[in-house]
């Protein structure tokens, strides 16, 4: 299908995005389904998250009756409170005093909020990303790191879940529906696709930092086992 005749919501679906850190950001992907992050390595993933979503949640609440962007502000799909749930679990009462950003959720925070709370296609494609990527494979991963882990009864893993949504296949073709009917001219669905891929690179820059120790130039699965070994020896 052309991009001519396809509709926007299969453009943006078949979009995709290369970057030189994609490899390191799949290879940390793999650490951390395989539980070899550590859970305090794991709970580092979760902060970088909530440092992340505390940016966009709160253009969403910007836009929450922009005329565009407002019909895809759900707080079924806020992140913040399963995260902060997880944390809490995961770190303890002062989990908030713990967590400081890495240069690259910085970088994410940043772009963020220069677009997200003035612009609506561009604020919609950070959300769509972000969103719609965890509605669909957040369950799965969310199995792999409570066994991978050893969370039980869903302490630590809340963000995965998204209890509000009975049916995230349904809604993941409404919110597609939506996009379908977007009142944007053909430059600024341009740019939304554009954007789409801003936050891919963007998102493959948090998981390659991620997989790195400070200073260290290896992949993350590398890194990974270097850190589980120490931990090993301790």
């Amino acid at each position: 299908m052309s991009t001519a005749t396809a509709s926007f919501s299969t453009r943006l679906r078949t979009f995709t995005w290369l970057d030189h850190q994609a490899a390191a950001a799949d290879r940390y992907g793999s650490a951390l389904v395989a539980g070899e992050l550590g859970r305090d390595g794991y709970a580092d993933h979760l902060a970088q998250h909530y440092l992340i979503y505390e940016v966009l949640e709160e253009a969403a609440d910007a836009m929450r009756t922009d005329p565009v962007a407002g019909p895809f502000v759900d707080d079924a799909l806020n992140r913040l409170p399963a995260l902060r749930a997880d944390l809490e679990f995961l770190r303890g009462p002062g989990w908030a005093r713990q967590i400081t950003p890495r240069r690259a959720t910085d970088d994410y925070r940043a772009r963020l909020r220069e677009v997200c709370s003035r612009t609506p296609a561009w604020f919609l494609a950070h959300h769509y990303t972000r969103y719609l990527g965890d509605l669909s494979h957040g369950l799965l991963i969310g199995e792999a790191v409570t066994k991978a882990y050893g969370l039980t009864g869903g302490d630590g893993t809340a963000f995965y879940r998204f209890d509000a949504i009975r049916d995230p296949h349904g809604y993941e073709s409404v919110y597609r529906e939506r996009l379908d009917v977007l009142p944007l001219d053909e430059t600024t669905r341009a740019g939304l696709v554009g954007e789409v891929g801003v936050a891919h690179r963007h998102t493959y820059a948090v998981l390659a930092e991620l997989g790195r120790e400070p200073g260290d130039d290896r992949p993350a699965s590398a890194a990974a086992f270097a850190r589980s070994r120490r931990l090993t020896a301790r």
